[in-house]
């Protein structure tokens, strides 16, 4: 998998990040001098442009190696968006991305830490742990951090799954959020993020997040998830400044078109 590379630090860019997203409409005219408007999903585009300063000669050559490995704008990478949660349906965890276990009962429509209702009630009435996962195509090498925010009918103990890596984190009865991370298996082309529930409890839950970066950041709902397979470089130019020892800056510009 030819991915974009993350920094030393373990994150994918630096503030500031602009993000653009840009829709289509088509316009139907008719001759009667009316017309017809609608949306048209397919024609998305987003583009990401990456301000990098104080960057190493190991970042910066990271960087520009790949830059060319990708011959400019000319072959696709996948691009984990930084200003985006990787998971798919962060509020939908009845959607087929997820994975439930079979003595895992979810009811939606809960109340969440702002007051609203997007959060959900999970219940396990079975005699073992069972867990609630999803997969994302993700290289293993990465740095991720996945977090949830939580809290239990009683105090207890949920395990948070990433890769093979199991981490218990407490819960008590007023919501808090909860995290894992680090780096998976190396040669895994695919990670699991989830929680298990011990036998005979239940939580109530919000805002699953995985991020390609070591801490959790302010929580984003997601719906087709931050993954996104066919990104390029917008320029076959890779432009850099050194601003002195072993220090570099850069602007990247990615952008990624869903008809392509």
């Amino acid at each position: 998998m030819l991915i974009y590379p993350q920094l030393s630090s373990g994150a994918l860019s630096q503030f500031p990040i602009v993000k653009r997203r840009s829709v289509r409409t088509v316009l139907n005219a008719a001759a009667d001098g009316s017309s017809i408007k609608s949306g048209d999903p397919g024609a998305e585009t987003i583009e990401w442009q990456l301000a990098y300063s104080g960057m190493s000669d190991e970042e910066l050559s990271a960087l520009a190696q790949f830059h060319a490995a990708m011959e400019g704008s000319l072959n696709e990478f996948t691009f984990l968006d930084p200003n985006g949660n990787l998971l798919a349906w962060s509020e939908d965890l009845k959607n087929a991305v997820w994975s439930a276990d079979s003595y895992l009962s979810l009811s939606g429509a809960s109340e969440d830490p702002w007051g609203g209702t997007n959060g959900w009630h999970i219940g396990n009435s079975g005699a073992g742990a069972q867990s609630l996962m999803q997969t994302l195509n993700t290289p293993g090498q990465y740095t991720y951090c996945f977090s949830v925010y939580g809290r239990g009918t009683q105090p207890t103990t949920v395990t948070l799954l990433f890769g093979t890596r199991r981490t218990e984190r407490e819960l008590n009865t007023t919501w808090g959020r909860v995290s894992i991370s680090g780096q998976g298996d190396p040669a895994a082309s695919a990670i699991v993020f989830g929680l298990e529930v011990p036998a005979g409890s239940a939580v109530d839950i919000f805002g699953p997040q995985v991020e390609a970066q070591q801490v959790a950041s302010a929580y984003k709902t997601a719906t087709t998830g931050g993954i996104f397979e066919n990104a390029r470089f917008r320029d076959d130019a890779f432009t850099f400044t050194t601003t002195d020892v072993n220090r570099h800056s850069a602007t990247v510009s990615i952008i990624y078109a869903k008809h392509l």
